[in-house]
């Protein structure tokens, strides 16, 4: 019995790291249009093009995405929409790594 419960376990945890890695794949594909500042989310969050915290910005957090030295590049929190690099956000967590 522990046997199977550990192989179903097993299939679920690949089966959502797949989904994930292929989730981030295609979220970087399909950012495209910029965050305007009155974005729902843009509010929520804070939102803005350009850090006024020193030493927090878009290019040094954890949620950004896509290729490093872009001005415009897609953030886990905005589906579909990239941030200006220089931007900030409530939700800025210091990049790991």
């Amino acid at each position: 019995m522990n046997n199977v419960n550990r192989r179903d376990f097993l299939k679920l945890s690949g089966t959502s790291i797949i989904g994930l890695t292929l989730g981030g794949v295609a979220l970087r594909a399909n950012a495209q249009e910029q965050v305007k500042l009155d974005d729902p989310t843009a509010l929520a969050l804070k939102y803005v093009h350009d850090s006024e915290v020193e030493g927090q910005n878009c290019e040094n957090c954890q949620h950004i995405q896509g290729e490093e030295g872009k001005e415009w590049r897609p953030c886990a929190f905005f589906p579909g929409k990239v941030v200006a690099s220089k931007g900030w956000c409530a939700g800025w967590m210091k990049k790991v790594g």
